[in-house]
């Protein structure tokens, strides 16, 4: 069952559907169903995946979206709940007023699409002091983990080691747009860019802000390409480093201790 709005080919921009449409779509299918494995073969995902989707949607939600229906002559199914119904129904209304907004707009200024597309970036908020948005260069699975390098602009590269099932999940693939966040915290710095360690990122530039506090400072260093490094040091790290506002570092940051995100 396709979500009822209007078809998005008429629009004369591009709304991003991806992976919201999908949870929706799986949502819909599970209620014409009642099966989970039904749904999830209707749509191309394993059962594994859409039972993760499903979790997910659970987690997030206030009320359960999908509950699960014990026994009977058949052995028992999955159903919408109530509210699970309720909520397909506000998202198709809510994508229908968009679409009719934003064209609106399109209308009255031509390049709008192209603008809408930043805005979007900035509708996520993280706890994760640095933030950088990219495109996936390559994907290189293991027996469990996948190697993902991330081009994030001005000659810089974030390699992440991530699960593959997540590698699955968010659809990573060469070209993908992603964002990858490390918290501040996670950040080891350097003043020697000759050092050799374990870790397999290395950013390098001028430190623009030390901010000392009663134990910890934060410090900023910029890239090449104009972006910005935050980490969390004490105190102590800093006068034994010597940095200070113009002095050259790195930023070490291990594989692990970087998170992918993608736009739903």
């Amino acid at each position: 069952m396709k979500p009822a709005i209007d078809n998005p080919k008429t629009v004369p921009f591009s709304i991003p559907r991806g992976r919201r449409w999908d949870h929706l779509d799986l949502l819909e299918r599970i209620d014409a169903s009642g099966s989970i494995s039904a749904a999830a073969q209707a749509m191309g995902m394993s059962y594994k995946a859409a039972w993760q989707a499903v979790e997910a949607m659970n987690n997030l939600s206030e009320q359960p979206l999908v509950a699960r229906q014990a026994g009977g002559q058949h052995g028992g199914g999955t159903r919408l709940t109530e509210y699970g119904r309720r909520v397909v129904a506000a998202y198709h209304g809510l994508e229908k007023e968009r679409r009719r907004v934003l064209a609106q707009l399109n209308q009255v200024m031509g390049d709008f699409d192209q603008y809408y597309r930043v805005i979007r970036r900035f509708d996520m908020q993280t706890s994760a002091r640095n933030q950088f948005l990219g495109r996936v260069k390559t994907v290189k699975k293991g027996a469990v983990n996948a190697e993902v390098i991330l081009d994030i602009g001005g000659g810089d590269e974030l390699a992440a080691i991530i699960t593959n099932d997540s590698v699955d999940h968010l659809e990573l693939g060469p070209g993908v747009e992603a964002y990858a966040l490390i918290k501040a915290p996670w950040v080891i710095l350097t003043t020697d860019d000759g050092l050799k360690t374990s870790a397999r990122n290395r950013l390098c530039g001028v430190v623009v802000r030390c901010q000392e506090g009663a134990v910890n400072a934060e410090v900023v260093i910029e890239l090449p390409g104009g972006k910005l490094v935050t980490a969390i040091v004490t105190n102590d790290s800093i006068h034994s480093l010597g940095l200070e506002v113009g002095s050259r570092a790195c930023a070490l940051i291990k594989a692990s201790h970087i998170i992918l995100a993608v736009t739903a």
